[in-house]
């Protein structure tokens, strides 16, 4: 057995030790399930395959999904799971990252009591990686997702800013349309005055039909008053927020006045630090940024965090976790479950160990 293979399944006890049940998914994962979860994105992220008897398949890209899916199945409640294996990703934009690495993770299901469960799993991975002196991260999907759906605007518009909240220029680019501080494109406004690609031929995957739902679609956008200046500037402000925990949570309370829907996923953040303290965390030293997570964490919708080595930057994090209920909802066919996870990279606490 490999020395990092021997760390991996250490870690993996550990976390047993903790309380977790060891588990094992297949390697292989149904394409069908990752596409449906995340679109055609993740095949710029994966490696597929496929056979006669099996159709598309996936090299698994992380355990998350694979291990929602056994507990929503057939597991117990609460339960908590823990893993080592290989995970595979595509790495055409970064040829020096590894394509296929090791991770090990701890899950936790339990509905009794989210913050928690949350401070369980920072904890203990803080714990595991404490030798590394690491820099903590952490932020909450959950405050935008909710400032978002408060938004006094159309719910087409709502949808389309909760779609690309993991694409943060995308979702920028949209905000400052919907606010009016940016024109509708030469492109929009030809279309919508019916001169743009008039008598060009039908052409991609799109019926005439779906052609002109989305022209209507878009042509009632264009009818919609601009989101407020007041909202506007409310999320400009959370999307700053960037402090240590305790004066980010009063950034946070002061923008409830403009933005009054995000209250109680701010309490949920004011709980998690009670949650965290009881647990031995340093709150007031902990980072808070309410935008982070939103490029490389597409499942979460909650507590977001990782660990990260600051004298080298040129490393991805060596661990990263967050909590994903809506997940569970997903594949447990409208029954769900509060979830939240982590997962670490042994290589990377190898390559830190040795180079320390």
């Amino acid at each position: 057995m490999s020395d990092l293979r021997a760390r991996a399944l250490a870690l993996r006890d550990r976390f047993v030790a903790a309380g977790a049940q060891a588990v094992d998914p297949p390697v292989l994962q149904p394409a069908s399930l990752l596409l449906d979860l995340y679109g055609e994105d993740i095949r710029a992220r994966a490696y597929v395959t496929s056979d006669a008897m099996r159709g598309e398949q996936m090299l698994r890209p992380d355990f998350t999904v694979p291990v929602v899916q056994m507990h929503m199945a057939n597991g117990a409640d609460p339960a908590r799971y823990t893993y080592a294996g290989e995970v595979f990703r595509r790495q055409e934009q970064d040829p020096d990252r590894a394509s296929e690495y090791l991770q090990v993770g701890y899950e936790v299901f339990d509905r009794s009591n989210p913050a928690a469960a949350d401070a369980e799993v920072f904890s203990l991975i803080s714990q595991t990686v404490a030798p590394l002196a690491l820099r903590a991260a952490t932020g909450d999907i959950g405050v935008l997702m909710a400032a978002v759906e408060g938004l006094n605007t159309s719910g087409r518009r709502k949808a389309a800013l909760r779609r690309h909240i993991w694409r943060p220029r995308r979702f920028r680019a949209l905000l400052d349309r919907f606010g009016g501080r940016t024109p509708v494109p030469e492109s929009r406004r030809a279309l919508l005055a019916g001169t743009g690609g008039a008598g060009a031929p039908l052409t991609g995957l799109r019926s005439q039909a779906e052609v002109d739902a989305r022209i209507r679609a878009l042509a009632e956008d264009a009818t919609e008053a601009p989101i407020s200046g007041a909202e506007m500037d409310g999320l400009d402000a959370l999307l700053s927020v960037r402090e240590t925990l305790p004066f980010a949570l009063l950034q946070l309370h002061d923008l409830t006045v403009d933005l009054p829907a995000i209250r109680p996923a701010v309490a949920r953040v004011d709980a998690r630090a009670e949650a965290l303290a009881a647990r031995g965390i340093d709150v007031d030293k902990l980072e808070f940024e309410a935008s982070y997570g939103r490029t490389s964490m597409e499942y979460y919708d909650g507590f977001v965090f990782g660990f990260y080595a600051e004298s080298r930057p040129d490393l991805p994090p060596v661990a990263t976790g967050g909590r994903y209920d809506a997940l569970t909802r997903r594949l447990g066919g409208g029954t769900e479950i509060p979830a939240v996870g982590a997962v670490l990279r042994p290589d990377l606490m190898a390559l830190l160990e040795g180079s320390a």
